[in-house]
């Protein structure tokens, strides 16, 4: 069984990259090493080989969630993401079945021998990425379960599980982060369906965009992120003063705030190119706040 497809020329590590989705990698990379450095600021920390095996076990649970979705989506991200490798021909289906295979159990086989707080939160993963795109549930389709999916994933299942699993407890800024993470999450999960509006109208997936329309989504999501930075600068520097340093929170997500709203005037709903840029800017957002909040532990 070959990864490519016939005719394809992809080399094979930049495809198994496109095929986990790169945003999503980097964002779970991020959020396990970034909890790490809250453990290590609260001393907690287990050694280097610990994170290593963690952050194995994350990037592989982020390849069977988003390879199972694509396995399931091809037709409509021939219309919606024709660049992804299954849709663009790159990537046999054998292959991609093979591929999830192998990234369902290996984080398992990994997590059993880690404890019961990473085998928990793997299985949890795992089944939720399940749920969201196979059938006879197939979540997806539905926008409020969509959401719950992709946030509780996002801000439970990481923030908790692989904390609980570095440290053996739940840190005040762990709960912080998770609470950000919750309507930041919720955003993303709305957000992401805007540009796909034509293939999800075509093949009846009922996303928040389809039944209310891009403009309104934007709002939705814009509301969420706000509420996201609003804790984040007028409360957690307050409760979190023992744990991590105020300035930094307060500094650190005013400017992210505002770099958030100069982008979002450039975001035009019906315009699926611009809107996709910030999308992307979101998620960068995203990959900030797992920098930002160690930092202002370990500055404590």
């Amino acid at each position: 069984m070959t990864i490519a497809a016939a005719g394809s020329r992809t080399n094979p590590a930049v495809l198994l990259w496109r095929f986990g989705r790169p945003h999503t990698l980097i964002g779970t990379a991020l959020s396990v090493v970034g909890l790490y450095l809250i453990a290590v600021a609260e001393s907690d920390a287990p050694g280097a080989a610990d994170l290593l095996a963690t952050l194995v076990a994350g990037l592989t649970v982020n390849i069977a969630i988003t390879g199972v979705n694509q396995l399931t989506d091809v037709e409509i991200d021939r219309v919606n993401k024709p660049f992804l490798p299954i849709a663009a021909g790159d990537l046999s289906m054998g292959a991609a079945r093979a591929i999830v295979i192998a990234c369902t159990a290996i984080p398992l086989a990994m997590a059993v021998t880690q404890g019961v707080a990473e085998t928990v939160a793997v299985a949890a993963g795992l089944a939720v990425g399940a749920l969201y795109s196979l059938p006879p549930f197939r979540f997806k389709r539905f926008p409020v379960a969509a959401s719950l999916c992709i946030t509780g994933v996002r801000s439970i299942v990481v923030n908790l599980g692989v904390y609980w699993h570095f440290a053996g407890d739940i840190s005040p800024p762990v709960w912080a982060l998770c609470l950000f993470v919750l309507p930041f999450s919720f955003a993303i999960a709305v957000l992401k369906d805007v540009p796909d509006l034509e293939g999800d109208r075509r093949y009846s997936i009922r996303t928040f965009t389809v039944r209310l329309g891009g403009g309104r989504v934007f709002a939705i999501g814009m509301a969420a992120l706000a509420i996201a930075y609003g804790g984040m600068i007028f409360v957690a520097p307050f409760l979190l003063a023992d744990y991590a340093q105020p300035v930094v929170l307060i500094v650190g997500h005013v400017a992210a705030a505002a770099l958030l709203w100069y982008w979002s005037r450039s975001a035009e709903p019906r315009d699926r190119e611009a809107f996709t840029r910030f999308y992307m800017r979101v998620w960068a957002l995203f990959f900030l706040e797992y920098l930002l909040v160690p930092i202002a532990c370990l500055a404590n």
